[in-house]
């Protein structure tokens, strides 16, 4: 690998993103002989096929989406070295995924800071359930991720940042929920499998042989709660979501039990991280200071 110049690998990812050697060459303003050569070559070095054909385009391997992660990666550290010894600050594009949940109620004073103090780095914030996340963080698609608990990420590095509370909301016509088995017959209203709240909630659900009449996914916020409000089912959610997006009045709010109720949401990452990750720590460390980093080796309960 010490012998892979960031030129190959630039040839390499313009021919990915191109979707053929033709389109790449105009790009990178070179004879497509000279492009197909530099693929071979490093094909030859690597010892297995980077492209296969699909069509009339060729489409990566395997191999090739492993070796485009780990360029990403090399040319965002070489863009990183370069800024941070011409001007000492990061630069560049920083790429990130949040819980809906964190993105809506807790990031927004965190970035804001954030791009006050370096406004050359461009945050590409992304969405999703906690083991998307996770395997987004794992494949090098992002460079870090906020996740709750509980998750598996074997070999990330995972650092406490918020303090939730969980609350189960259904509509305001139900006064009361004092256990699980109230909500016999209900409608779940949740995200996706991979969601940690809704796989907190089953838990709890199971323990008391509840099963949801069904469940019902949504991909926002918004859309759980008014479909909460309007009495199609119950959800649970951040409390501190409720009072950002003003829906407190909306829906009826239900304490739940102490080891469902309390969560916390985790930075995970992999080593090393870059300046701009580092920044964006120190920013989560003056604003809440709730934990010291540590090596995940096995799962978060």
């Amino acid at each position: 690998m010490r012998n892979i110049d960031l030129d190959s690998l630039e040839i390499f990812r313009t021919v990915a993103e191109a979707g053929g050697i033709l389109r790449a060459s105009e790009r990178l303003n070179r004879v497509p002989s000279n492009v197909t050569t530099r693929i071979k070559q490093l094909e030859s070095r690597l010892g297995v096929p980077l492209f296969r054909k699909q069509g009339r385009g060729i489409v990566l391997s395997r191999d090739g989406e492993l070796l485009l992660s780990y360029a990403q990666r090399l040319f965002r550290l070489a863009d990183e070295v370069e800024s941070e010894l011409r001007n000492g600050t990061p630069t560049g594009v920083f790429r990130i995924g949040s819980l809906e949940s964190t993105a809506g109620s807790r990031l927004p004073p965190v970035l804001s800071k954030y791009h006050r103090q370096f406004p050359g780095v461009v945050i590409e914030l992304v969405t999703g359930t906690t083991c998307s996340l996770v395997q987004r963080v794992r494949s090098h698609e992002i460079e870090a991720a906020f996740v709750s608990e509980p998750f598996d990420a074997h070999e990330l590095v995972s650092s406490p940042v918020f303090e939730e509370e969980l609350v189960l909301i259904t509509a305001r016509e139900v006064t009361e929920v004092r256990r699980a088995s109230c909500l016999r017959g209900m409608t779940l209203i949740a995200f996706a499998d991979g969601c940690s709240y809704r796989k907190r909630v089953n838990e709890w659900l199971s323990a008391s042989e509840v099963i949801p009449a069904r469940t019902l996914e949504f991909a926002s916020y918004q859309a759980m709660i008014a479909c909460v409000a309007a009495g199609t089912g119950f959800a649970v959610a951040p409390r501190t979501l409720l009072t950002a997006l003003r829906a407190t009045r909306d829906v009826a709010q239900h304490p739940l039990p102490v080891r469902i109720r309390r969560n916390r949401t985790h930075l995970i990452w992999a080593n090393p991280g870059s300046s701009a990750l580092r920044h964006l720590r120190a920013i989560l460390d003056a604003s809440v200071g709730l934990g010291v980093p540590r090596q995940v080796v096995g799962k978060v309960t």
